[in-house]
């Protein structure tokens, strides 16, 4: 809690304990208006716990929040339902005395919410099993079922609590919740019957018509509309926009289930419902005499059959009365006022009883059984008091009498139980125990119910008195005995400006909270509660199972006049209170923001009368008028050692001496605080706040030293961890590293071992010895032969194998060549291909036998060395189709006189042409053509021999061509003719004419020479190019 007192000016303190001004109730609302502002809608009261409606759902009630405040010290975190809850639980278990919860507040202040609350918390928190489950089940189960039939939507709470209710949870000695009990307070009966105007009736008729099956509500003769009914239609409120009654209805029915509701229970149940709807409607008419007769027979016929009664016996009770005098029964007949009185009392004992018979049933289900041992109770129990609060209305009546008589009796119950608390605590820590001055109640409480004094008293009197008594006779009762009371003041009594505010039919009582008028009229009738004899008779004839219940036979028979509500009430109180003086309480206090039901509006005028009313003031003055502040040693050293040097960092003596320590140093003055046995006592806020200043202060030299203390700790564990890393590290890859270069020195020795060992068998067949050697050659050589294969065709190089892969390297040398030479063919064009066909005859003819064959090899043949330009158009036409395939331009010498001519070589398909410009000189026939001859030098002449028998042709044909070895290569593949072309050395003969022949001598000389010899021999001299 000190935590948020840093934040004090901005959300106000967390306990109004704390409070610097603690009697000023303007400075009481501003904390609570802040809070409010930031959504904290609790605040503590020293162990009071302070809630303000927020009207809207806040994410404070999760899970995660119920772990948080689970086990943990009440001051330890800020302030919530969950705390109480927890608090309350934990002593139940540690001091095995029973605890209770007091919740309070006026109607919408969410009471109801905050019991729910702490229910759901025990539910989750508990510990839990099959059983345990089923219980948790029904507790939660009953809050719907219990809203149905005793809430109502009233002008201030759309959700109202029309009843006290106070609910035991029992718990085993594991501290799981195993059973509860209810008991019940004050039903609100006059509103079954009655409603203010934007008032609604319980909720379950509305839910029973809008929820109900078309079936169900034909069955109990009902229809899906509220104005038709008589009790629903008063206040003209049958629908509320935050109530969807259809889907509560859902809720009842599978709550019923749960709690254990059998279905003929339900249907009962229903039953009695839907015939207080009916009862309603029941209308009367006046005969002759003045006389009450029923004229809905309608609504008899239903009621007979819901109730189980018979329809005659039924109509007789509401229209007559039976009374018995002496002995003898006297049966007199009802007016119209008497006979709706009949009607709406039965309608409201009905109800009633029915409300305390489904207690009684939730009860029986939640009710506590040990399997092993029947007759063992709980270990111990937590009571939940969620009771109305003080009102006070612009008319106030018996009902607003009695919940003040309550409120009364609680505030003095709390002022007791307050006082009593502080003096054991003071005694306890060994501190004087000073005189608190508070406002005693008890001169309030007696006033109402002492014996034969008290108000309840006279009530009674007035009640049971003969004659014509009425509600203004017991005020004039009240007057003659109560007329002298400081407490209670009447109209007549009165001074006369009191009198201006009061009206002659009321009385004032000034309670603890304030003045309250009340108006006496309706409490003669509402005390006595009456219900005709006749009546009774007729519902103890029911058989419906709950009516028969409900009405006892032994109501009829007990000559002895029932308790009137207000006895019944003050007994109950009475009862209640001891159950409270027996268990150790804590209070929650629930404050209603505005009449609005809106979230963030915070209205001041109505907070500060809800203030007052629930004694709030009181209770902080109460609280503070000792020490403001308390906490063990241990806690408080904790917190502020730091403040002083003597006990910061560590203090090794016992925790008094370290707080007196402490407190010496910070200078607090002797008035202000006080040491007891296990705590100190400071008793000024103010003390407090300034120590949390200085804390505040000193957090920051206290956060530079930690920062600079981590820091150089982190840095430091940070380099010793690197560095044991970096060490360890280091060793392991060492380890490696020599492990692996053992490993690697022994594998090398195993392999030089079988290396050499096998290099001596080297020459034996394969053997253990010499495996591992002969497997290293072949893979050597493998691995060599990989790195070194030849690049291409030409690259005639390869490494050289072992013996005994000589027969393998040769395959291998073939196959790769083979494998190059596919490769190399699939990628080469046709053209390419063409080239290299000629080029491949070209070689197969002339390679190493002519001499300037070499300088050929690496230019290109090309298709013809005459363009179409360049050949006569005269010459193309006399070929007409013969396509030319090469043309090139020779020099032909005459075969007499050996002069040089200039002619064209014209090669087709079929025939060699030696044409002279336009003129075609000779047609030689590839087909006729003996052979070609030519020289093994350097010259560029050849011969072209064709037979002399035909006429055309006249003999050899001698030729010189620039290009001899392209121009030979194509006449020999056109003429088909490369096995008949001859290359000689010395001479070649040649044929003139028929019979007579040429010689052509070569000789070797330093230039190319062609000239006729003198021996008539045509003489060529060429020079040698490559030496053979």
């Amino acid at each position: 809690m000190e935590s948020a007192l840093t934040a004090r000016d901005r959300v106000g303190v967390q306990d109004f304990v704390l409070l610097e001004n603690f009697t000023s109730e303007a400075a009481f609302i501003d904390n609570l208006r802040k809070r409010f502002k930031e959504n904290l809608i609790y605040t503590y009261i020293g162990s009071v716990l302070v809630s303000v409606n927020p009207y809207k759902e806040l994410e404070i009630y999760s899970k995660q929040h119920m772990e948080r405040y689970r086990g943990v010290n009440f001051y330890e975190v800020s302030p919530h339902i969950y705390a109480v809850s927890d608090n309350s639980y934990r002593a139940m278990r540690t001091e095995r005395k029973d605890q209770c919860i007091l919740i309070s507040g006026e109607s919408g202040a969410g009471k109801t919410e905050a019991s729910k609350k702490i229910l759901q918390y025990y539910a989750v928190t508990c510990p839990a099993s099959d059983k345990v489950e089923t219980v948790k089940d029904r507790l939660l189960q009953s809050n719907p079922v219990l809203e149905a039939f005793g809430n109502a939507k009233t002008l201030r709470n759309d959700n109202s609590s029309r009843f006290g209710k106070y609910m035991d949870i029992q718990f085993d000695f594991k501290g799981a919740p195993v059973g509860g009990h209810i008991l019940n307070y004050l039903l609100e009966k006059s509103r079954v019957v009655h409603q203010n105007h934007g008032e609604r009736n319980f909720h379950v008729f509305y839910q029973l018509i809008e929820g109900g099956d078309d079936d169900l509500l034909r069955r109990l003769g009902l229809e899906r509309n509220a104005q038709q009914y008589q009790y629903l239609v008063k206040g003209n409120c049958p629908k509320v926009s935050s109530i969807n009654d259809k889907n509560e209805w859902k809720v009842v029915r599978k709550a019923l289930s749960v709690i254990g509701f059998s279905e003929d229970e339900v249907e009962e149940l229903l039953n009695i419902i839907a015939s207080v709807l009916h009862l309603g409607n029941v209308q009367f008419a006046g005969d002759e005499q003045g006389n009450a007769q029923i004229t809905t027979e309608t609504q008899i016929k239903y009621l007979a059959r819901l109730l189980g009664v018979e329809g005659a016996a039924l109509k007789e009770a509401l229209t007559h009365k039976k009374i018995i005098a002496k002995g003898e029964e006297l049966v007199s007949p009802l007016n119209l006022e008497q006979a709706a009185y009949a009607r709406d009392a039965l309608s409201k004992a009905v109800y009633g009883r029915t409300f305390s018979w489904l207690v009684s049933k939730i009860n029986e289900s939640l009710a506590y059984q040990d399997a092993e041992y029947p007759g063992r109770k709980s270990a111990a129990v937590i009571g939940l008091l969620d009771i109305y609060g003080f009102e006070v209305f612009q008319h106030n009546s018996f009902e607003q009498f009695c919940i003040n008589y309550c409120n009364e009796k609680l505030q003095q119950l709390f002022i007791e139980l307050t006082l009593k608390s502080e003096q054991e605590e003071y005694e306890a820590e060994g501190i004087t125990w000073e005189p608190v001055q508070f406002f005693n109640n008890k001169i309030i409480c007696d006033l109402v119910e002492e014996k034969f004094k008290g108000i309840i008293s006279i009530l009674d009197e007035e009640c049971l008195r003969p004659g014509d008594a009425s509600d203004l006779t017991f005020l004039e009762k009240l007057e003659d005995k109560l007329g002298g009371h400081a407490h209670f003041v009447t109209h007549k009594l009165a001074d006369g400006k009191t009198r201006k505010a009061m009206g002659r039919e009321e009385f004032r009582l000034l309670h603890y909270a304030g003045e309250v008028n009340y108006n006496v009229n309706g409490f003669l009738d509402k005390n006595n509660d009456l219900l005709f004899r006749n009546l009774k008779e007729a519902m103890c004839q029911s058989e419906n199972k709950i009516l028969n219940l409900c009405f006892d036979q032994s109501d009829l028979t007990d000559k002895k006049r029932p308790e009137t509500a207000a006895t019944q009430f003050k007994a109950s109180l009475a009862k209640l209170m001891e159950i409270l003086m027996s268990k150790e309480p804590s209070y929650v206090r629930c404050i209603k923001p505005n009449d609005a039901k809106q979230a963030a509006r915070f209205d001041e005028v109505l907070i500060r009368h809800q203030v007052k009313y629930l004694g709030l003031m009181e209770n902080l003055r109460v609280r503070r008028a000792g020490f403001a502040y308390r906490r063990k040693y241990e806690i408080f050293l904790q917190r502020y050692k730091s403040l002083c040097p003597g006990t910061w960092p560590h203090w090794n003596g016992r925790p008094a001496d370290g707080v007196a320590t402490l407190v010496k140093h910070l200078g607090y003055k002797p008035e202000e605080y006080k040491l007891g046995r296990s705590k100190i006592f400071i008793r000024f806020p103010k003390t407090l706040f300034a120590t949390e200043d200085a804390l505040e202060v000193r957090k920051h030299s206290l956060a530079t030293t930690l920062q600079a203390s981590w820091k150089g700790y982190s840095a430091k564990s940070k380099f010793q961890k690197l560095r044991r890393s970096a060490i360890l590290i280091q060793a392991w890859w060492r380890g490696i590293q020599g492990r692996r270069r053992a490993a690697r020195r022994k594998r090398a020795v195993e392999i030089i071992r079988r290396f050499i060992k096998g290099f001596i068998y080297r020459q034996e067949p394969r053997c253990p010895e010499n495996e591992y050697f002969l497997d290293y050659v072949r893979y050597s050589f493998l691995m060599n032969l990989r790195r070194n294969l030849p690049k291409n065709v030409l690259d005639k190089s390869w490494p050289t194998p072992p013996p005994a892969l000589s027969e393998a390297s040769d395959q291998l040398r073939k196959m790769c060549m083979q494998n190059m030479m596919l490769s190399y063919c699939k990628q080469i064009n046709p053209e390419w291909k063409n080239q290299l066909e000629q080029k491949c005859i070209a070689s197969e003819i002339f390679k190493e036998k002519k001499d300037n064959y070499p300088q050929s090899v690496p230019k290109l043949f090309v298709n013809s060395r005459l363009g179409n330009e360049e050949i006569n158009p005269k010459i193309l036409q006399t070929l007409g189709n013969e396509k030319i395939k090469y043309g090139v331009a020779v020099t032909k010498y005459d075969r007499k006189g050996y002069k040089a001519r200039q002619r064209q070589l014209l090669l087709t398909q079929n025939s060699a042409f030696i044409v002279e410009e336009a003129k075609l000189k000779q047609r030689i026939d590839y087909s006729i053509m003996k052979g070609i001859s030519v020289s093994s030098l350097s010259d560029g002449l050849f011969v072209l021999h064709v037979p002399c028998e035909d006429n055309k042709q006249k003999g050899d044909v001698i030729l010189q061509s620039d290009h001899v070895i392209e121009t030979l290569t194509k006449v020999a593949m056109s003429a088909d003719k490369v096995n008949n072309l001859n290359i000689t050395q010395g001479s070649i003969k040649f044929t003139v004419g028929q019979g007579k022949e040429g010689i052509i001598d070569f000789t070797s000389g330093s230039e190319l020479l062609i000239t006729k010899a003198k021996n008539g021999h045509l003489s060529v001299i060429a020079p040698r190019l490559n030496s053979r």
